[in-house]
């Protein structure tokens, strides 16, 4: 019988808060259970000056937390599910996927009230190809700066006037008590959200059914089945990269619905599509959607990105 687990995690407040968040659910679901966290600072944590996609995606924030779990020396490992590669390491196992937050993006200014009201020329961080190509598709005219850092850093920069705004996701404003900075939240319609966008995941070793047992009543069936559908369109994408890729999906009773989209980083071109069915066949309506905009020319597109172009 497993008496105490270990959670292993990045350094960063929210990734702090994440971890600390699924120790208090363990605990109240296993009274008796102990629950402690390590932190470890993974590659993207030390080398903030580079871009994801110079490091390989967004991998780089989870390699060094799945190796401590193959290495024994955690049990379990929180991360954003936006942050997790479609394709895991041999022996680990995404064992649960929390109830989701607030999928959306937020717009973050002092300055300005919204993105519709900033001058030509004013400064958006953001370093998601997903947001940049939306952004720039709809306001052409806005200058889109790179941005590296947990949320407190790039609150900062803005604080210091390196940008007029920022754009995050408000699952990240919401669980560190930030609500107060957000100016508005961008409709889904407007800026289709990242891929598990505000579900948290959690990793264990595929062959610890004990520690799995102890992990699984976290697990909320509805999210777990719009993630999935989510990362089968992505897998189907060339999922792992840093791309400009956005999905999302919702149920509402017995059916699943999913919008995806594909875009040039540049925003001069975006490939939309939508699709509904049996949210049991979660995975493959994902699956299917990703065909759709194959058919519409996305492997172009995200050949285009992942070869260096696109810009």
């Amino acid at each position: 019988m497993v008496k105490s687990l270990r959670i292993v995690t990045r350094e960063s407040p929210l990734a702090l808060w994440q971890a600390q968040f699924v120790r208090t659910r363990l605990l109240e679901t296993h009274p008796g259970l102990s629950v402690g966290i390590r932190t470890v600072k993974t590659l993207a944590d030390r080398f903030l000056h580079k871009s994801l996609s110079e490091m390989g995606g967004k991998g780089v924030f989870v390699k060094e937390l799945e190796q401590a779990l193959l290495n024994n020396e955690a049990d379990l490992a929180v991360h954003s599910m936006k942050d997790v590669t479609v394709d895991l390491p041999a022996g680990l196992t995404i064992a649960a996927i929390m109830e989701r937050e607030d999928p959306r993006d937020v717009f973050i200014s002092d300055r300005y009230p919204s993105l519709q009201e900033m001058p030509e020329g004013a400064r958006v961080g953001t370093s998601s190809l997903r947001r940049q190509c939306q952004l720039r598709a709809a306001f052409p005219e806005l200058s889109l700066r790179e941005i590296r850092g947990n949320v407190d850093s790039r609150l900062q920069k803005l604080d210091n006037g390196a940008y007029d705004s920022l754009i995050l996701a408000a699952a990240g404003m919401k669980r560190l008590g930030k609500e107060r900075r957000i100016g508005a939240f961008l409709d889904v319609a407007d800026m289709l959200p990242a891929i598990g966008q505000g579900a948290l995941g959690i990793e264990t070793r595929s062959d610890d059914a004990q520690v799995e047992r102890l992990v699984r009543p976290l697990n909320h069936g509805p999210t777990q089945l719009c993630v999935n559908a989510e990362r089968a369109l992505s897998r189907k994408l060339y999922g792992g990269c840093h791309l400009p890729l956005a999905g999302y999906a919702q149920i509402s009773g017995e059916t699943l619905f999913m919008s995806a989209l594909v875009g040039r980083p540049d925003g001069s071109r975006i490939l939309k599509d939508t699709i509904s069915g049996d949210a049991a066949d979660a995975e493959k309506l994902g699956d299917e959607l990703a065909e759709g905009l194959l058919l519409q020319g996305a492997d172009e597109i995200l050949t285009e990105v992942m070869n260096g172009g696109g810009q």
